[in-house]
Formats: structure tokens, C-alpha cells, sequence
């Protein structure tokens, strides 16, 4: 009979019946490679394995340290010897120190003192505490007490035990001694003298789960790839923005229903307005002339975590589409938004951004650039449908269908900026812009059913997502 290496060393050192622990440091094993192999062994009738469940008491952190520094109501009688001001205790002593001592009959409470009664000496609590310690037996009323106030708590262990199948094991000149294939071996050449152990490569084992990236960060490399394909350059801005940049420069009026703090959230003190003294300026001017009313600079450098990137766009046409070189920017981040979450909505989620500045495109351009995109991306079935936003005009929502729900949903919307938008910030006009879902196309492409389970810490589901139109570079 063929045994491994380990096998051997536990039946040297088996003599009757033994626990794992007491086989593994005698034999100086680690203990799962014993109760990994006496299994192996009990298959080959060898040993016998056996376990045994028992019952046992931990000390909790709490209890650990009233056995240090003292019970809350040791404390307070100590302290009442012979009277004290309630105002002198701890929190901890008021609220848990009187009570027990009151019940215990060792102090008074009146008119906002405490007095002693009585010492406590052989407190009982304690002495139980001791002897769970020591792992000695506790009374059941006592150890009912201490796992209320959760200073213990029930343990189950269960102990293995190992003994010989028969009065005579083999011996291992009998057992045939077997060694493991090892490089030293292959390049000395002692492999072919050795008395190798078989393996069985039929047998059974675990599936490996290797790495992964979360389909979402695949997701964003797969967008990013795309548009670098279709001559895209990226862009990047900061998740906190002054209102100026996420409103005021894309010509939302500063009493939008937007602003409200129903949908956005504004964050405490004041961002600074542009340097450009003319910008601030120039926005200023076309909110008056067209929205009415009067324009407060104070409104504009309230600070907000963003709601789109398109307030990304704005400083990139102000700070990079100067003159006429044609320009194609994308951007992918963070966004939020203060509004009730479903299967297909969440306050904090990502938008890919895209702007198109050239004085040649039009509403065409638009439409040929994003069909091109979700071709790339895989999706079939896509139709476009009016729209409105403050800052664009013409506009239109992207639109796929979704086979488990039976309905079309909303991947992100899109349009030309206004004149009002892109000639004050770049002198430019037409750019061709949109704000997309990041989150929604791969509900789509995994055919998951809920937006909400991609942030939830389930790795079982994390390892089950296959989306096959992205990259796997795990």
C-alpha cells in the first residue's frame, strides 16, 4: 500500500487513541495537514476518526476587563464609602455600576448622592468570571447572569480523535515509504531510482477563483478603449464643484428645480469663483438677459458634489476649445444625486461624458456618433427620443430595451449646448455633447435585474458576472 509522507509520520506516532492536536505536535505537523490525511488514512482503513462535540464559555473584551479594572458596581460602592455625588461617576457607573449595586443591596440613592451599605467583598460575579477563566464549572445561574450582560458567551469546539483501525499498523518498509517529485530530483536525475508516489488526477478539488476586476472597472476600460478608438481624448475634474460650474456656466438658472436640496447635494462653506474676472462675468449677463431676475454670485460659489460631468465639459471648453482647431473629449466619474434609489436608479453612480466641439458637426454627427459607440459596446436595439435639458438644444434620450423588465430604459441623454453655454465659454458653437449611464449598460450585457447589486459586498455574485462584450483581463 502506497502512503504519502504525512501519512507515514502520523501512524509513527499514533498509539491508541490520540487527538489531532496532540498527533500534530508530536509529529510536528501543522494540524489541517493531520486532519486533512487522517481522512485519507480512514479511507484506507488504517485509523479510525471520530469527533466529539464540546461545550465551553468565552470571556468577552467587556469581561476581560472588569476582571482587570473592576465591575461598574465594585466602582460605585467603592466610591460610595460612605457617600458620593452621582455627578462624580462615570457614565459607564451610572448607567451600569447603580443599577447592579442597588440590586445587590449595597448602596442608596437619595437627593443626588450615593451612600454605601454594605462592602462588597467575594463578589459572586467575579469569582465566576475566575473560574471560567481557569475553565473550571461555574453555577448556571451566575454564568445565565454574565451571558446576559454579554461578559460570556457559549462556545461548541469539536475535539477529533484518531486510533489505530487494528491492533498492528504497518509498518514503512511495509507501507512503501513514497517521495515527492522535487526539482533537485529532475535535475540530478534521483527521480529514477526514487519510489514516487502516485497521484490520482481523476480526484476531485476545489475550483480555483482567481482574481477578478469588478465589472464595473472593466466596464470603464472598455468605454475608455472605445472612444480612444473613435480619436476621443479624456478628460478629468473634480467630484466637488462650485455651483458655478455644475449650474451657472451651463446656463441653468440658479432657481431651477434642480438646484433644490431635493436633488442635489451642497456641502458646507464656499468655493471660489473663476479668476477670469470677464467669464463671471459673461454668464452673468445671459442669465439676466434670458432667465430674468438677478444673477448672486453668492448662489454660484455654493459648493455641491456634482451632479453631472458635464460640469467638466464646461471647464474644459472654457480652459481647452479656445480658437477653431476641432476638438474630442470623453470623460468617465463619479456622480450624485439626491434622489430614491430602485432596481434602476442610485444616488451615487457613474456618467460618461462626451463633448464634440467643431463647427462643422450637426444633429446628425450626434446622432451617427452614439450609435457608433453602442454598436461598439453591443447593443443592438437602441432608439433615440426627444427630450429637454437647460443647456441643450436639440435634445434626446438614449433609449434601450431591456428583455427581463419588458421595457425600453433610459441609458443617458444628449444634445447640442445652447449658444448661451458654449459661445460664453469658448466662442464656439455647434458642440455636440451628451451624459451617459455607466451602471445601466452592464445591467444589459450581465442581465442582472437590479442596479443596486453591484455595490453590494457579494462575492458569490462578483465571481458568477460574465459580461462577454468586455475585456477580461483578470
Amino acid at each position: 500500500m502506497s502512503l504519502h509522507q504525512v501519512e507515514s509520520k502520523i501512524l509513527s506516532v499514533l498509539s491508541g487513541k490520540m487527538t489531532s492536536e496532540e498527533i500534530a505536535q508530536k509529529a510536528g505537523l501543522p494540524h489541517s495537514s493531520v486532519v486533512s490525511f487522517a481522512e485519507s488514512l480512514r479511507q484506507k482503513g488504517l485509523v479510525l476518526v471520530s469527533h466529539e462535540k464540546r461545550k465551553g464559555t468565552i470571556i468577552t473584551e467587556e469581561g476581560l476587563r472588569f476582571l482587570s479594572e473592576g465591575f461598574p458596581e465594585e466602582k460605585v460602592a467603592q466610591k460610595a464609602m460612605p457617600t458620593c455625588p452621582l455627578s462624580s461617576l462615570s457614565q459607564e457607573e451610572r448607567s451600569v455600576g447603580i443599577p447592579w449595586a442597588l440590586k445587590n443591596g449595597w448602596v442608596k440613592v437619595e437627593a443626588g448622592e450615593v451612600r454605601a451599605i454594605c462592602r462588597p467583598e467575594g463578589y459572586g460575579l467575579r469569582l465566576a468570571l475566575q473560574k471560567a477563566l481557569a475553565n473550571e464549572e461555574i453555577e448556571p445561574q451566575a454564568e445565565e447572569i454574565l451571558a446576559k450582560r454579554k461578559l460570556l458567551r457559549h462556545s461548541a469546539a469539536t475535539t477529533i480523535f484518531i486510533e489505530p483501525a487494528s491492533a498492528q499498523l504497518p509498518t514503512e518498509s511495509e507501507s512503501g515509504q513514497t517521495n515527492i517529485l522535487t526539482r533537485q530530483m529532475l535535475l540530478s536525475g534521483a527521480w529514477r531510482e526514487a519510489r514516487l508516489r502516485k497521484y490520482d488526477i481523476s480526484a476531485p478539488v476545489e475550483i480555483p477563483f482567481v482574481a477578478k476586476r469588478h465589472a464595473i472597472m472593466r466596464m470603464r476600460e472598455k468605454i475608455a478603449e472605445i472612444f480612444s478608438e473613435m480619436g476621443f481624448e479624456e478628460m478629468e475634474g473634480e467630484e466637488v464643484q462650485s455651483s458655478f460650474w455644475n449650474f451657472d456656466a451651463l446656463f441653468q438658472p440658479q432657481d431651477h428645480p434642480a438646484r433644490d436640496l431635493a436633488d442635489t447635494f451642497y456641502l458646507k462653506g464656499t468655493a471660489c469663483l473663476p479668476a477670469d474676472a470677464a467669464l463671471v462675468e459673461r454668464v452673468k449677463r445671459v442669465h439676466e438677459k434670458w432667465w430674468g431676475g438677478k444673477w448672486m454670485p453668492e448662489n454660484a460659489s455654493r459648493p455641491v458634489l456634482r451632479t453631472h460631468t458635464t460640469a467638466v465639459s464646461a471647464f474644459y471648453l472654457y480652459n481647452f476649445c479656445q480658437g477653431r482647431a476641432p476638438k474630442k473629449y470623453f470623460s468617465i466619474g463619479k456622480v450624485y444625486r439626491n434622489e430614491a434609489t430602485d432596481y434602476k436608479h442610485l444616488a451615487e453612480f457613474f456618467q460618461v461624458e462626451g463633448i464634440v466641439v467643431w463647427e462643422g458637426a450637426t444633429f446628425r454627427h450626434l446622432l451617427g456618433c452614439l450609435k457608433e459607440f453602442y454598436r461598439k459596446l453591443g447593443f443592438p436595439k437602441i432608439r433615440f427620443e426627444p427630450s429637454y435639458f437647460p443647456y441643450t438644444e436639440p435634445s434626446l434620450q438614449v433609449m434601450a430595451y431591456f428583455e427581463k423588465k419588458r421595457q425600453w430604459i433610459e441609458l443617458g441623454g444628449a444634445g447640442i449646448f445652447r449658444p448661451e453655454v458654449s459661445i460664453t465659454l469658448c466662442d464656439r458653437y455647434p458642440v455636440l455633447a451628451w451624459g451617459l449611464s455607466l451602471e445601466r449598460p452592464i445591467m444589459l450585457l450581465s442581465e442582472a435585474e437590479d442596479i443596486r447589486d453591484f455595490y453590494k459586498s457579494n462575492i458569490g455574485w462578483l465571481r458568477k458576472q460574465k459580461i462577454a462584450s468586455l475585456p477580461n483581463r483578470a
